[in-house]
């Protein structure tokens, strides 16, 4: 099985990329493709395609292209389930000590990583990122 794992520009700007990427193989995960990238203003939109009508689609396009982020492809069992147990609750407040977030993130809106919530995201992105 496999998913889409990023970190996101606050991750990469507070130099937490090796902290990051050591948890995932810590846990036992294989990362099978990585890269760098800035993202552009088209990918975020599409990316974050199914907010488009909510309230804050504007800031998460903006913040995600606002500087580089670590694209991943990470495989394992049932890794989708266990990346966002991983990464923790989305808002840092209610993430557990332990996880990504609840260590390292400190902002709903900066909360250092991306996972894949199900296989079929996790193929979207995977196509959306690393289609060659």
């Amino acid at each position: 099985m496999k998913t889409f794992f990023m970190i996101k520009p606050d991750g990469v700007k507070r130099n937490l990329i090796g902290e990051v990427i050591s948890r995932v193989e810590i846990k036992g995960f294989k990362i099978t493709k990585i890269k760098m990238m800035i993202i552009s203003p088209a990918l975020a939109e599409e990316h974050y395609g199914e907010h488009k009508d909510k309230p804050f689609f504007t800031d998460l396009v903006e913040f995600i292209t606002s500087g580089p982020v670590v694209a991943m492809q990470v495989e394992g069992d049932n890794v989708v389930m266990q990346i966002r147990n991983l990464m923790g609750a989305t808002n840092p407040s209610d993430a557990t000590p332990g996880s990504i977030r609840g260590d390292l993130a400190t902002e709903l809106d900066k909360n250092v990583v991306h996972g894949s919530d199900s296989d079929e995201s996790a193929e979207r992105e995977l196509n959306l990122f690393f289609s060659e």
